[in-house]
């Protein structure tokens, strides 16, 4: 009795191979993608660095078209973590708690409406939020007393509304990784829905919780119209919260237009680049190692 093997069509194989082939690239383009954007940055900004990081971190006054010039950055600094810092003091307790009743006390209809309105918000452009921080919110925080409605206080809070969708979302998933034998053994020990999710789920859950409030503060450092728009830009060290500041992304965003190609001020905003990438590029990595840790365990 003789066994026919089927054999597929080669055409068949030569589309697996060609499709194979697609993956294979597509992989490997976000990384040659990130190493040309760091050489097209590095190319211009790291001549700067290495014969002005000195002075750059060790002076507060930046006045790129003086005469001498003063690059120091200390105070562009203090503003983007200040902005960073107070926008996760709103968003964090906000976007978690959001993720806990999402995950673990909402209805499933409910549940589908909300995720559907994080969705809406994530997909709002940063400009219709640094319109926001300039019409809604400045007028707020006059109200409230600050002098300039414009300052680190509506960054940060324009900051965290836009960095709310990751953490409710990601958080979600998080906590909705958890197994359910989890809930069963606190429920079946006599433990209440929020000692649950306290003691058991939230324990649990900490190193994708920890993730998203990483890729939070990735997302408030590189952010640029917003703050642009709503925080003063003044080149100053904070004091209060209702001091206006500027960040690093929006100096290059306001100056890069109007330096001239080549010239010291043009490669001393890409040096700001250069420092933007070195900060973003370690917060991920810290994202990373985090998720990995939470894999093996």
């Amino acid at each position: 009795m003789s066994i026919h093997r089927r054999t597929r069509p080669a055409a068949s194989v030569y589309a697996e191979k060609a499709i194979e082939v697609v993956i294979h690239l597509c992989g490997y383009s976000a990384i040659l993608f990130i190493i040309a954007i760091f050489g097209f940055i590095g190319r211009e900004g790291i001549g700067f660095l290495s014969t002005h990081i000195v002075g750059m971190f060790t002076q507060t006054s930046w006045n790129p078209t003086h005469d001498p010039a003063d690059f120091g950055i200390l105070a562009l600094l203090a503003g983007t973590f200040w902005c960073v810092g107070l926008s996760l003091l709103i968003s964090v307790p906000i976007g978690l708690g959001s993720a806990v009743y999402l995950s673990e006390f909402a209805p499933e209809r409910t549940r589908e409406i909300l995720k559907i309105v994080v969705e809406l918000l994530a997909a709002i452009p940063s400009v219709v939020w640094g319109f926001i921080g300039v019409m809604i919110v400045n007028p707020m925080l006059q109200a409230l007393g600050a002098q300039v409605g414009l300052n680190g206080l509506n960054g940060a809070i324009v900051l965290a509304l836009m960095t709310l969708p990751l953490l409710v979302s990601l958080g979600e998933d998080a906590l909705r990784a958890v197994p359910d034998s989890y809930r069963q053994a606190a429920t079946a020990m006599g433990a209440t829905r929020w000692e649950m999710v306290w003691r058991v789920l939230m324990p649990a859950a900490r190193r994708g919780l920890l993730v998203a409030v990483l890729l939070g503060v990735g997302r408030a450092v590189g952010e640029t119209m917003a703050v642009l728009m709503a925080t003063g830009n003044s080149v100053r060290i904070p004091t209060s919260v209702y001091d206006p500041v500027r960040t690093l992304t929006a100096t290059i965003a306001a100056e890069l237009g109007e330096a001239v190609r080549g010239g010291e001020h043009y490669q001393a905003l890409f040096g700001l680049g250069v420092i933007l990438f070195i900060i973003t590029f370690f917060v991920n990595l810290i994202a990373e190692w985090t998720l990995r840790g939470n894999r093996s365990t």
